[in-house]
């Protein structure tokens, strides 16, 4: 009971200082702007931790965060070699061969109102295909390394990419491109200097959505056939062995991945779209 009655006290402590830096004169600095969601964010760990343990939660249910906090710190080497197999060799990679494809087939779709009427249509079918039916076929297909892998990301994030590119290559008026028209400008001139640079927005924001499906696509494909070694693997494993603690700390660090991945395109997107309304402020 006591833990319970401490989990209380200390939400309604941390409730009230985001609420008074949330109304103070200070509330567009940059540190007030950190410390809200990092209280926030400690606020939902003692929470868990006090939850847990004051119900006598057993540990194969739901660990308590202390407990995925000291497999972390047991278990770096293992959980390094995962990361660098699922993310760097599988998601990173699928990531940017998808994307890639994806702007270069975008500007070929809009060169060609016919591949604008036939691939548009099928890309949506293919995107519309579940992962856990595709997965399969293409570890049988690129092997059980992390080829296959890469392979399913690249199916995952090619066709959202897709949409977002081919929709901000139209974001231009006619006026715009009218324009450059007059100045003598070509096809290939105008996409350079007016039509890709105008497009930024709309293909970050598929950058962006991109970076959590890549992540999600190399875990589950990992769930089909893994070598010994990666995240999809571990959690798997862990799981029929009920080492729920390693499970967490294989979400964890997953979860750590993804949000540094969101935030570096987030930062670079900053840097390259600052001229965009939705940057200012």
């Amino acid at each position: 009971m006591m833990w319970i009655i401490g989990v209380f006290i200390f939400w309604l402590l941390a409730y009230f200082l985001n609420v008074w830096l949330a109304n103070s004169a200070w509330h567009k600095t940059r540190i007030v702007k950190l410390a809200v969601p990092a209280i926030f964010g400690i606020t939902i760990l003692v929470v868990w931790e006090g939850l847990v343990r004051g119900l006598a939660v057993p540990a194969v249910i739901l660990p308590p965060p202390s407990m995925i906090g000291a497999r972390i710190m047991q278990s770096l080497p293992i959980l390094w070699g995962d990361l660098v197999q699922t993310f760097v060799k599988g998601a990173l990679s699928g990531y940017i061969i998808g994307c890639g494809a994806a702007v270069l087939t975008a500007i070929l779709i809009d060169r060609s109102p016919f591949l604008q009427r036939g691939l548009l249509p099928v890309g949506n079918f293919i995107a519309a295909l579940p992962i856990i039916g595709t997965a399969p076929i293409l570890v049988m297909w690129f092997g059980f390394d992390w080829h296959s892998k890469a392979a399913v990301v690249v199916v995952m994030v090619f066709f959202p990419m897709l949409v977002n590119t081919v929709q901000g290559l139209a974001a231009t008026d006619s006026m715009q491109r009218d324009l450059m028209r007059t100045y003598a400008g070509g096809y290939w001139n105008t996409l350079f200097k007016l039509r890709l640079p105008a497009a930024m927005p709309a293909i970050f924001n598929g950058l962006k959505i991109a970076t959590t499906l890549a992540l999600i696509g190399a875990i589950v494909a990992e769930f089909f056939g893994s070598p010994t070694r990666g995240m999809g693997f571990r959690i798997s494993v862990e799981v029929g062995r009920l080492g729920l603690d390693m499970v967490w700390a294989e979400i964890t660090v997953a979860a750590l991945a993804g949000s540094l991945f969101y935030g570096a395109i987030a930062m670079i997107e900053k840097g390259v779209t600052f001229w965009h309304p939705s940057q200012r402020g």
